[in-house]
């Protein structure tokens, strides 16, 4: 299997682009996030991959960094999600934000995205919840300030769901101390 390439970047047709390596260009379809990021044509580019093989075509995709190849390992697993809608999930959202959606099981923002319908988007938040928001949606969910990072782990180590945290600390203003922070947080916890 090709886990990574490092080579020339000879073309980028989004979403398509072709990376020489050592005299071998490869066809390698890359999602959005990561096209932004590439350097110019004619400069060295490295890129995280998954290759797909099926009866019709052997197939490469390119992520900027590992974590986005994992995560979209985690999307294509998902019944009904392929390589394609894959791709499109990540064009349309941040990871942060894809993990945020997931800690608060929120459909809405999934279906915003081309090509992912109501049912799509529940299968996703249900396939995914532990998988992607546990892992990723409390530490980047809310990467703003380090006073709100610090407002919502004590709220999590509390007891609190993350779910419950983050929808708390949608109340704190975005200046508030720490100490005033969680008070705040409470005491919006303690109305719910």
């Amino acid at each position: 299997m090709i886990g990574r390439l490092s080579g020339i970047l000879l073309e980028k047709n989004p979403p398509q682009l072709l990376v020489d390596v050592q005299g071998v260009g490869y066809e390698v379809d890359v999602p959005m996030s990561t096209f932004y990021n590439l350097p110019g044509v004619g400069e060295k580019v490295v890129l995280f991959t998954h290759q797909a093989i099926r009866e019709d075509a052997h197939l490469l995709f390119g992520f900027g960094n590992a974590e986005e190849r994992a995560v979209f390992r985690q999307l294509i697993k998902i019944s009904g999600v392929g390589a394609r809608t894959a791709l499109s999930i990540l064009s349309g959202m941040t990871i942060p934000d894809l993990a945020q959606a997931v800690t608060l099981q929120e459909s809405g923002r999934l279906v915003k995205v081309p090509g992912i319908g109501k049912k799509t988007a529940e299968r996703l938040l249900l396939e995914l919840k532990g998988k992607l928001g546990a892992d990723l949606g409390a530490g980047h969910a809310h990467p703003v300030h380090d006073a709100q990072s610090d407002i919502l782990n004590a709220l999590i180590a509390l007891g609190y769901s993350d779910k419950e945290a983050l929808l708390a600390l949608k109340t704190v203003p975005a200046g508030a101390g720490v100490s005033d922070g969680i008070k705040q947080a409470l005491k919006a916890l303690s109305k719910g």
